[in-house]
């Protein structure tokens, strides 16, 4: 197989995997949806995702590095999915979230067609083009793969990786190093900079599983363990007072007697 054959599968392989990545969500607005209710969700990841994706799509452009299909398909896919989100969002928030969120979506617009219409109408070399794109494309992907840190932190604080799942960070090693390894075939640097990192951090991720999931499991035991007692406790409360009720009950009978 010639190189750009197997970097081709590589791609569609990451295409798939980004693709189970960009739709982890679904869940969640799916009891958005049944509740009529945003609650305390907020927008703020599927903006960042919105905007990293609008902006490796202007990477992945003929005009701005040829021979980028494979990424510009997921990235317009992913697009697309975020966009659904955003509006299922909008559609059951409140009036000043709604317009809060719309204002930065089309600001985010704004900015990355602006960004192609300068870059294609000013920077006339290819090499130029892909390289001031792929800065930024740089700056927004690397953001959403250091995001999970402010729960790598809570997981060592707790020693518990109970809010940490673990296919979701096996997932996101195996979407970095996929398009980590597309990206070496034919060196792309602005794609192998922010994979590479988060390829790294999927690995802490992974370890921390491992590291912490005795102890997390030990923690839920405990956690439920102690529920039941409560509520053994409760139980034997509730008999007692039925028992203290019957029991003078029977006494104020034997009184009348």
């Amino acid at each position: 197989m010639s190189p750009d054959t197997i970097r081709n599968v590589i791609g569609i392989i990451g295409n798939v995997i980004s693709l189970c990545l960009f739709l982890s969500p679904v869940p969640t607005f799916v009891q958005i949806w049944k509740k009529k209710s945003v609650e305390q969700f907020k927008p703020d990841p599927y903006l960042a995702t919105l905007l990293n994706c609008m902006a490796w799509v202007v990477y992945g452009l003929p005009v701005v590095h040829p021979n980028s299909t494979l990424v510009l398909t997921i990235n317009g896919g992913g697009t697309v999915i975020q966009l659904v989100y955003i509006a299922v969002y909008l559609t059951y928030s409140d009036r000043k979230r709604r317009v809060k969120v719309l204002s930065l979506v089309l600001l985010e617009v704004a900015f990355v067609v602006l960004l192609l219409v300068l870059v294609v109408s000013l920077v006339h070399e290819l090499h130029k083009r892909a390289a001031i794109v792929g800065v930024l494309c740089v700056v927004f992907c690397t953001m959403i793969y250091v995001a999970p840190l402010s729960v790598m932190k809570m997981v060592i604080k707790t020693r518990s990786v109970e809010y940490m799942p673990f296919y979701l960070s096996l997932a996101s090693l195996g979407n970095g190093a996929c398009w980590t390894a597309y990206a070496l075939i034919r060196i792309d640097l602005f794609i192998i900079i922010p994979n590479g990192i988060g390829v790294v951090l999927a690995m802490v991720q992974l370890i921390l599983y491992g590291a912490f999931y005795k102890s997390t499991q030990r923690q839920i035991a405990e956690r439920k363990a102690g529920e039941k007692g409560r509520e053994v406790n409760l139980a034997q409360v509730v008999v007692d007072r039925e028992e203290d009720g019957a029991g003078k009950k029977k006494a104020g009978n034997g009184g009348a007697m």
